[in-house]
């Protein structure tokens, strides 16, 4: 390997996502109604990733959803996690594609551990379902 390829390696990571891929992921999970989606940039504060995708489900099914709609869009874009855990559980499942680290978790479980606390200095974007717009009080 040659060294620009190894500085390309350092910056783009194992698996090559970028920001793109991390807001790839979070429309996958949006598209199964994923709630409390935000996107952490973590690249300033760690090195074990760039950004925290995090999420979650009201149940272990649609948590099971969320992960798999994710792994297909990413898998779709040439891109297989490294690894991932808590699949049979399905209350804290991490997909680890080396720069994006995803949390996908059961609403309880995500109030308990509470990343966004332990992550509170790292910029956040948060996405919303488009489809859940506020309703419409107005008298016509």
């Amino acid at each position: 390997m040659t060294s620009q390829q190894e500085q390309d390696v350092h910056q783009q990571g194992v698996t090559g996502l970028t920001r793109e891929g991390a807001l790839c992921a979070a429309e996958a999970a949006l598209d199964k109604k994923a709630q409390n989606i935000i996107l952490l940039d973590v690249s300033q504060l760690t090195t074990c990733a760039d950004y925290f995708l995090i999420c979650s489900g009201h149940s272990p099914t649609q948590v099971k959803a969320i992960v798999f709609n994710i792994e297909q869009a990413l898998k779709e874009r040439g891109t297989r996690p490294l690894h991932i855990e808590g699949q049979s559980e399905a209350r804290w499942v991490l997909m680890d594609y080396d720069e994006l680290i995803i949390h996908v978790f059961h609403e309880n479980a995500r109030e308990f551990y509470d990343l966004e606390r332990l992550w509170k200095d790292a910029p956040c974007t948060t996405f919303e379902d488009p489809t859940e717009a506020a309703p419409d009080f107005s008298i016509p």
